[in-house]
């Protein structure tokens, strides 16, 4: 079909996170969403291993890159649209709201140089479309997880990032710094509203004990099953259920060294004077986690500024 792009997903176990090459058939251009790139917290290692098995998925392939993009700033995992862009020689986009959550991260790590647009090739509003051979890739402002969410609508599939989840999952949090309710709501409402024959691909998933990892739903079937839209609830019923359920949840492990990469386009931090690059941990910001239950000794507390292994500039941009 015209309207009908192939999907790949490459599913990241570490952190639930789900990246997508999503093609049109007729010419083999795709575009790459949501990349990850690896890294190791206790160590600080930088690795592209993720992201180098979907640049050969292409080169097995035969597709060509167009386009590398993120559906936010992710709190979870760094992104690797910034390597991928340059290796592959493809143009880079997420949403323009992005200066929001830039702004917001800016002062809680006291790091001017945040405040950019230059990371990305393009900075997406709404309606804005993008060429992908004989498809178009169609931005949807679905804020609420962050201020910055967008939805990318190619044909008759939708890549929903975090919003809706598998529906035995539910939905995305709506707790970080600029992250709403009320907006992941209407932004839920406004997904359910695409036409019913609409895939959906959703941005994570954490699967109960005995189900393999799935990231592909439908219109139907979250009306139907979707474990946080029982019953149809209206938007006071549905914030009041995820501020209680986010109240619950600790900070995602990566969140604070995540953002100060991703709001880079996953650029990492210049090298320093030594020739090292440092990553900042903004201290006393944030309440402190909920308490786990205890499974044995304590963790060590990570070091307060983070050493990464850059590779060769060639190869992760700084």
């Amino acid at each position: 079909m015209q309207d009908h792009p192939i999907v790949r997903a490459f599913h990241h176990p570490p952190t639930g996170s789900l990246a997508y090459v999503a093609s049109d058939p007729g010419t083999g251009r795709c575009a790459i969403i949501d990349p990850v790139l690896g890294f190791d917290r206790r160590s600080g290692q930088v690795d592209t291993q993720f992201a180098d098995t979907m640049a050969l998925h292409l080169q097995t392939e035969g597709l060509r890159a167009e386009w590398v993009i993120d559906t936010h700033p992710h709190a979870d995992h760094f992104s690797a649209v910034a390597y991928l862009g340059e290796r592959l020689g493809a143009r880079t986009a997420t949403g323009a709201t992005v200066t929001m959550v830039q702004e917001i991260w800016t002062k809680l790590y006291n790091l001017p140089e945040l405040r950019s647009t230059a990371w990305w090739d393009r900075l997406l509003i709404p309606g804005d479309r993008l060429e992908l051979g004989s498809l178009s890739i169609e931005a949807i402002a679905s804020p609420g997880h962050t201020a910055a969410s967008v939805t990318y609508l190619i044909g008759d599939t939708a890549f929903i990032h975090d919003t809706l989840f598998m529906p035995d999952i539910g939905t995305a949090r709506a707790d970080f710094p600029g992250a709403d309710a009320r907006a992941l709501y209407e932004s839920i409402q406004g997904l359910l509203s695409l036409p019913e024959g609409t895939r959906l691909f959703t941005g994570h998933d954490y699967p109960p004990e005995g189900r393999a990892a799935a990231w592909e739903t439908s219109i139907v079937q979250q009306r139907a099953t979707n474990i946080h839209l029982r019953g149809n609830p209206d938007a006071a019923s549905f914030i009041a259920m995820r501020q209680a359920r986010d109240q619950s949840l600790p900070l995602p492990d990566l969140m604070l060294l995540a953002l100060q990469v991703n709001l880079r386009g996953g650029r990492l931090p210049e090298p320093e004077a030594d020739g090292h690059a440092y990553l900042r941990l903004p201290l006393d910001r944030f309440a402190a986690a909920p308490a786990r239950p205890r499974t044995g000794a304590r963790p060590p507390s990570p070091p307060l500024r983070a050493r990464c292994a850059l590779g060769s500039p060639s190869r992760l941009p700084g």
